[in-house]
């Protein structure tokens, strides 16, 4: 509560005229003394609300939004009022007040800065939390174990094990609870059997990642030297995962087991059998022997259920191993017909070979096909018939080495027959379309016995379309259908052939049916057929032009620059590190902006091409499907060179010449720091190339098979809803990955230089490290000489000129080391050793000319009393 107070008033008025307010005041900054006193101790008591990472986030959000509020309540006009008038009517009050504020101030700083470090890893905490499968979560382990290693190394409190253990920990229980969720032990046996099998495998895969991941960036940091070891309890950490690994290694055992049953007593069994009514009640206790398995009334993932769940695997293995006895006899009758099967085989591949080597000049194919594709079919036909018999015998130890080998060979060959056909192809395509696709539409044939009088010449127009353009474009789509890559200029005009096609037909129909030599309609007909050629070809050199618009826009993607940095303004004055990153942000904003409308652009210009086409503007024309796929594939590519050269070049400025930031180095007892430090420094940089990467999010991925940006989907239960960019393929792609650790190795790199640097002046730590007043008192203490004053006078005077002689910056590639506020400093300190040891030598000195002085005067004393008395005398 905060009683009611004119801000007007000045404090000295207020205290002389109300003293009944000041006793209210003093009463309300008690309340709130205790009331800050009793929140702090209730937060500090508070914990997440649950097991998992994500708690851990809320948690400390929760905590950051309340310490801000009440740091926020504490700022108001008429709190700070409060405080002045306390200060002046009760000083101790206040104090203790203000010792409360800063703590309370120091948790939400502590706050502030888990939450940051945290919400790095929040993305990594959601795929555990909410993987499609667990490919996702094999995928995220390793980038999330070295988020964590940067957090230990950086972050200012999670760098000790009180607080990354137990974050482990959530890391662990909720990849525990994925497995446990999807493993289901009483479905699992219900599933398709290899999809199954890949479910065990892929958990347990998952399981193991999340030690290897461990143990690799351990290493990694014990062989930096950048912050402290990993030294966390192993047991907290793997002992359940590990644990439920074993398990779902049991399952994968288990439904191996049952898939070698299954494959022995399969149809091919049935087929050759009279008695299919026993491998049916064999195949019934196969089926039973999981039954125990199924119907467990336990967790099997639950490490207090471990001997039960040994009891029933032995149980299982006991029983399997009655019916693997079965199975062996079956086995051993099956193999003394292996040889004959061998034998037959060999002759099936001769027999292969011969048809092979008859034909492969000219091979069989329908008329519908193109040679090409269709010598390739029938090639692939030819393999499939050995490759289907041969692929269940290559697992079989008896297998001889010669069949196999055999088999190898012909498909090789195979193969290379396959390549030479699309290689050539390929070739000849490339020389020879550009030339067909050149010719005039109509050509000119005289027949050379004609007479010279023109009117009785005999001429023929044709269509001069040439066959081989229409063998190129059945030979286009087929070898893709096939899976072979196909020239881009073959792609077009097979985009095209239906148009071809239509418009040759719809302009000439009626020169072949309706129109003779007596029609007066001839010059129209002409005029027709002139025009329709003219519109044909301003089709295809609008196409052509938007292709051309779409390749400069790709273009200026690619040479697009999202880590400008920034050019010196007319002070020429270093900008701060944050200030440098602030300018490369607002740049990077900008060139995205620009780069999006670029994007926009393109679905603009391929839609209009669709549209010369198709006469459809949708952006989902069926025929055009591998149309979009090409330029979505374009636009990726373009992409992926982009960031990879942007990382390249901010790579190359990191360690260039140029100086492009200014970095103080500040004394902060007893360390010599940067400002900023380190880490803070090292996370601006990357946040930089993070920026960079995440920039592509802004280019949304399209519908497949259309042109047009896929909208936000919800991804199974979550509510949230989730974009589909490119950045999914940029944060996957090796190259990139390499690029950005390669940036970061640089930058670690660089400060160790300047940090190495810096080392040499620690020399001059003692001059920090002692307290002068306390060491100089101890030198005055032992009553020196002058003469020994005057040495550490000269020594402390040699090393403020050896300090004023070190030079005011260093240069380490793009960083400006500012050290004027450290020599300063330094300065300032060996100054105050001088004048605090000067003024011990002032004191000394002048006591021993007060003891000078009264022995001069007791003598002077001792004189005139002698002479006295003589005189006397």
């Amino acid at each position: 509560d905060i009683p009611e107070l004119e801000l007007k008033p000045e404090v000295d008025v207020l205290l002389s005229t109300n003293a009944e307010m000041i006793e209210t005041l003093e009463q309300c900054v008690m309340n709130w003394q205790t009331q800050i006193t009793v929140f702090i101790e209730e937060q500090q008591n508070k914990k997440p609300q649950a097991p998992g990472p994500m708690a851990e986030i809320a948690f400390w959000q929760e905590r950051a939004s309340i310490l801000c509020a009440l740091s926020e309540q504490l700022k108001e006009p008429m709190v700070k009022k409060i405080m002045l008038e306390m200060t002046k009517a009760d000083a101790a009050i206040v104090q203790t007040l203000e010792g409360t504020v800063a703590e309370l101030n120091k948790y939400r700083v502590e706050s502030d800065d888990n939450l940051r470090f945290l919400s790095t890893l929040e993305r990594h905490f959601m795929n555990l939390a909410t993987g499609s499968h667990f490919g996702v979560i094999l995928e995220t382990i390793p980038p999330l174990m070295d988020s964590l290693q940067i957090v230990w190394i950086i972050s200012r409190h999670y760098n000790t094990n009180e607080r990354m253990l137990p974050l482990m920990e959530r890391i662990a229980w909720q990849l525990c609870e994925r497995v446990s969720q999807v493993v289901d032990v009483s479905t699992i046996f219900k599933e398709k059997r290899e999809m199954a099998k890949s479910m065990a495998r892929d958990a347990k895969q998952v399981l193991d990642q999340w030690k290897t991941s461990y143990f690799v960036v351990r290493a990694e940091i014990e062989e930096s030297g950048r912050g402290a070891r990993w030294e966390f309890d192993r047991k907290r950490l793997f002992e359940r995962t590990d644990y439920m690994a074993s398990i779902c290694q049991d399952l994968y055992n288990v439904l191996q087991v049952l898939v070698e049953f299954y494959n022995i007593f399969g149809p091919e069994l049935k087929g050759v059998t009279r008695d299919q009514k026993r491998i049916d009640e064999v195949l019934h206790r196969v089926d039973a022997l999981v039954l125990p398995i199924e119907e467990v009334r336990f967790n099997p993932f639950d490490m207090s259920n471990k001997s039960s769940w040994k009891t029933i695997m032995r149980d299982f293995d006991s029983t399997a191993q009655v019916s693997i006895i079965t199975q062996e006899a079956i086995g051993n009758h099956l193999m003394r017909k292996f040889n004959d099967i061998l034998a037959q085989y060999c002759k099936e591949v001769d027999s292969i070979i011969e048809i092979f080597q008859t034909n492969k000049d000219k091979p069989p194919f329908t008329k519908d096909e193109p040679p090409v594709a269709g010598s390739i079919r029938w090639v692939r036909s030819l393999l499939y018939r050995i490759k289907c018999t041969i692929l269940p015998f290559l697992e079989v130890p008896e297998m001889q080495e010669s069949e196999k080998c055999k088999y190898t060979q012909v498909a090789l060959q195979f193969r290379d027959y396959e390549t030479q056909k699309y290689e050539d192809w390929l070739t000849e395509t490339e020389n020879t379309l550009p030339l067909l696709m050149k010719k005039n539409l109509l050509t000119v044939i005289k027949n050379s016995s004609a007479s010279d009088n023109k009117l009785q010449q005999r001429k023929r127009f044709l269509v001069n379309f040439a066959p081989e353009i229409t063998e190129i474009i059945l030979e286009t789509n087929s070898l893709g259908s096939l899976g072979y890559p196909v020239p881009d200029v073959a792609q077009n005009v097979a985009l095209q052939k239906h148009r071809f096609i239509r418009t040759v037909k719809e302009v000439m129909h009626s020169g072949c049916k309706r129109i003779n030599w007596y029609s007066l309609g001839i010059s129209n007909f002409i005029k027709q057929g002139l025009q329709v050629v003219s519109k044909f070809k301003l089709v295809i050199n609008q196409i052509q032009k938007n292709e051309s618009e779409i390749d400069a826009k790709l273009q200026s993607m690619v040479m697009a620059n999202l880590l400008k940095v920034p050019v010196l303004d007319k002070s020429n004055e270093l900008p701060g590190l944050k200030e440098f990153c602030e300018r490369i942000e607002r740049e990077r904003a900008k060139t995205v902006h620009v780069l999006k409308r670029k994007y926009t652009d393109i679905r603009a210009l391929i839609t209009k091409t669709e549209h010369l086409i198709m006469e459809t503007s949708s952006g989902k024309a069926k025929s055009m499907v591998d149309y979009y796929s090409h330029w979505e594939r374009k636009v990726m590519d373009s992409l992926v060179k982009m960031i990879l050269r942007n990382l390249q070049a901010f790579n190359n400025a990191l360690m260039g010449s140029a100086v492009l930031f200014q970095v103080d180095a500040i004394l902060s007892a007893p360390k010599i720091v940067l400002q900023p430090q380190s880490k803070e420094i090292y996370w601006l940089l990357m946040q930089c190339v993070r920026d960079c990467v995440e920039s592509t999010k802004q280019f949304v991925r399209w519908m497949r098979g259309t042109c047009i940006e896929c909208p936000p989907q919800r991804v199974g239960t979550e509510e949230e809803m989730v974009t589909f960019s490119f950045y999914t393929d940029m944060c996957q792609h090796p190259q990139i990955n390499e690029s950005a650790m390669t940036v970061s190795q640089n930058i670690q790199r660089l400060f160790f230089s300047v940090e190495r640097y810096l080392s040499h002046w620690k020399r001059y730590r003692p001059l920090w490290e002692k307290n002068k007043l306390i060491s100089n008192e101890k030198f005055a203490e032992r009553k020196p000489s002058c003469v020994m004053y005057d040495d550490k006078l000269q020594f402390l005077s040699r090393i403020n000129q050896e300090v004023l002689s070190e030079p005011l910056f260093k240069t380490f590639h793009i960083v400006h080391l500012n050290l004027e506020p450290l020599l300063h400093t330094v300065h300032k300190t060996v100054e105050s050793y001088i004048i605090s040891l000067g003024s011990l030598l002032k004191k000394s000195a002048k006591e021993e000319l007060y003891s000078l002085k009264d022995e001069l005067m007791v003598l002077i004393c001792v004189f005139f009393f002698v002479c006295t008395t003589t005189l006397h005398l």
